[in-house]
């Protein structure tokens, strides 16, 4: 869609606040279009006051409607983390997992509000353009997108924050540019990314960040805290012995997993434009969590089903990452992993300490195919070590086959 497509017409601006959101709304009203602002609590930690992007929005003249998916948003990371779907470099991608949230909620709101379309702010350079667009599509394919940032018209009106903060001001909206920031950040109940400004040069040290969720490493205790987490099922219900809904698990696990220095990641990831970004993460919940999962799972697969499940978490990943959570592919991939996730209840016991978590006991993992007494290097009443003769005896038929025809080369 273009600009003069929504003259007259009611419009969805998906805001947080910023200058950015200001701007469009105020652009799209100068432009003869009916604006109302919607914004999604997803659980941001780095917002004191969900309440406060209504009073930044207010100085344009446009309500803003607050939807609370923190719930949901409790309920995708329980399932990111079941499918322990990270992205490049080993990173959780909170933004594309609250993007599937944000979408699915507002559309609902937007056309309860009678509009006809959904405007988002994302740059043109990046993933959430396509995050968004892919999203109402897929959810509404009769419901409209437009994204100013990709509007050839604005683009040369605002080329930069200087431009936008002169044209608030003339309608008597302050917005200060303020010093040069060093990075961008967007966060929510699973984590924070921070891109951008002086994290685009790779001479810069990712410790420039500094973490909102808990501390680097070096800032933690000096002490091993331990955590203890019941699974049901493949999610957590119970941390240290209390039983939680989704959303205080995530509260008590960023909180545990932050202050000992966990999750944070560095990546240069592989956007869907085809462009490399580069990124600092903090995700302490979702890392706490994972681990623990991970044990569990360690204890009931077997060879074959580990390698399928690291092929369909990869799928799960890159399909959260295209915006894609909602896909046939998606959806099939997570019931396969629901499998083995059904299997996973269990009780376990992680050591947290400076950024490391050490495994320190798995108990009551009824469907465990572990077996200390096959696994003894000790005499047990285990696999007979003569039972493994007459495997040694038949793979030697094709290591030999293999050698006297020339197809090995040890060099």
């Amino acid at each position: 869609m273009k600009l003069e497509d929504l003259k007259g017409k009611t419009v969805g601006v998906c805001v947080s606040g910023g200058l950015d959101s200001k701007t469009i709304c105020c652009v799209l009203k100068d432009a003869g279009v009916n604006v109302k602002a919607f914004s999604a609590n997803v659980g941001q930690p780095d917002e004191k006051d969900i309440n406060d992007i209504k009073k930044k929005m207010a100085p344009t003249g446009v309500e803003t409607t607050i939807v609370d998916v923190t719930k949901e948003m409790a309920d995708i990371c329980f399932e990111t983390v079941k499918c322990q779907a990270m992205y490049d470099g080993g990173y959780w991608n909170s933004t594309g997992i609250a993007r599937a949230v944000t979408v699915k909620a507002l559309l609902p709101a937007m056309k309860k509000a009678g509009c006809v379309a959904l405007v988002h702010g994302a740059t043109g350079r990046g993933n959430d353009q396509m995050r968004f667009e892919r999203y109402t599509n897929v959810i509404d394919p009769k419901f409209g997108v437009y994204a100013p940032w990709r509007d050839e018209e604005l683009l040369k009106k605002f080329p930069g924050r200087t431009q936008m903060v002169a044209f608030l001001a003339g309608r008597g909206i302050q917005a200060f540019v303020g010093t040069k920031k060093k990075y961008s950040t967007d966060g929510n109940l699973a984590g924070l990314s921070h891109e951008a400004e002086d994290l685009e040069s790779m001479e810069t040290s990712m410790r420039i960040v500094k973490p909102t969720m808990g501390v680097w490493p070096d800032k933690a205790p000096n002490k091993i805290e331990k955590i203890v987490l019941k699974f049901e099922k493949g999610r957590c219900v119970a941390v240290n012995g209390k039983k939680m809904t989704p959303y205080e698990v995530m509260l008590e696990v960023n909180k545990i997993g932050g202050r000992n220095g966990i999750g944070m990641k560095h990546a240069l990831e592989n956007r869907i434009i085809g462009t490399k970004s580069r990124g600092v993460y903090e995700a302490p919940g979702m890392e706490v969590l994972s681990q623990g999962l991970k044990f569990i799972y360690e204890g009931i697969m077997d060879r074959r089903s580990t390698l399928l499940f690291q092929q369909l978490s990869k799928l799960v990943s890159d399909q959260i990452y295209d915006g894609r959570w909602f896909d046939p592919a998606t959806r099939a991939a997570r019931a396969a992993i629901q499998v083995w996730a059904d299997k996973a209840t269990a009780e376990v016991t992680l050591g947290l300490y400076k950024g490391n978590i050490f495994f320190e006991s798995l108990k009551g993992l009824k469907a465990s195919i572990y077996n200390e007494a096959d696994s003894s290097m000790e005499a047990s009443n285990g696999l007979n070590p003569h039972s493994s003769q007459g495997f040694a005896e038949i793979q030697s038929v094709e290591a030999k086959m293999l050698a006297k025809a020339g197809q090995i080369c040890a060099k």
